[in-house]
């Protein structure tokens, strides 16, 4: 392994706003929770407009190769159910849910990001409810929803990932459907460039430490993702009570440009950069 500093996929696709030190530690879910709630309120307005147009105003796309929901069916029928999306932001997603016949319902831990859910509301004529929460306390009732989902939303930024697949259980009705995305595990084995650096290898899979970063002005930490394995994931749904049904890794499409941080043609075409699992409640 090299001796450069760490790094990580990056879900934001933006750079820090102030000078940061980076480190891989241990961190708790309060610390998280602080850090990653404002950075995604400082990020919304970039992120909206930077990416909007390619998640369409009620769009389902599951990751930035671009593989939207209605190629990939993971959810199923969604026309007649109860669909709560977890990390909804703008609730696109959601919205995407509206349009198909289901009852989307989104959270999200950003203000700001709910905000422009509440604009494209108005814009779509396609209303959304939304609240404002964490992954690891829903505030719903037990067996509340046919669906849960997560299109790289708060999962990644979880600390007690335990907790949050359980209530993910929870509100799910008994064979209910969890479906969700996030950064190939794989990836974290690599720095977070879309370039050929990008390819070569630099840190250890195993290593589970969180990427954290921390605002060298104040000393606070500013933001943080979690990692972890491919196998660690099947042990967890299959703790929490589900099957595993639907393990996709979408390959780069052809003709497909763009650029999202450190996803890219250039390493989409020689490895995998998002994981969608799709997995039914068995018991409880």
């Amino acid at each position: 392994m090299s001796d450069t500093p760490p790094v990580a996929p990056d879900s934001r696709d933006h750079p820090p706003m102030r000078p940061i030190r980076v480190e891989r530690r241990a961190i708790d879910e309060s610390a998280s929770r602080h850090a990653n709630g404002p950075d995604w309120d400082r990020y919304a307005d970039d992120y909206q407009s930077t990416h909007g147009e390619f998640l369409g105003d009620a769009g389902f796309v599951w990751g930035p190769e671009g593989l939207t929901e209605d190629d990939a069916g993971v959810l199923g029928a969604v026309a007649g159910k109860d669909v709560l999306e977890i990390g909804s932001g703008a609730g696109q997603c959601s919205r995407w849910v509206r349009v198909h016949g289901g009852r989307g319902i989104g959270l999200d831990l950003s203000h700001r990001q709910l905000q422009h859910a509440r604009r494209l509301d108005e814009a779509t004529g396609i209303g959304v409810p939304s609240v404002r929460g964490t992954a690891t306390a829903l505030p719903f009732a037990d067996a509340s929803f046919d669906i849960s989902f997560c299109a790289f939303g708060a999962l990644q930024f979880v600390a007690d990932i335990d907790r949050a697949v359980a209530e993910v259980g929870r509100v799910l009705r008994p064979g209910g459907r969890f479906a969700f995305s996030i950064t190939h595990p794989t990836r974290w084995m690599f720095p977070d460039d879309p370039g050929p650096e990008g390819l070569v290898a630099s840190q250890s899979y195993w290593d589970r430490r969180p990427y954290v970063e921390v605002d060298e002005e104040s000393g606070e930490v500013s933001y943080v993702e979690h990692h972890r394995t491919l196998g660690d994931w099947v042990a967890l749904l299959a703790a929490a009570g589900f099957t595993i049904t639907t393990l996709l890794e979408p390959e780069w499409p052809d003709g497909h440009d763009r650029v999202w941080g450190g996803w890219s043609a250039t390493r989409g075409k020689v490895g995998p950069g998002t994981a969608i699992f799709g997995a039914d409640l068995l018991r409880r």
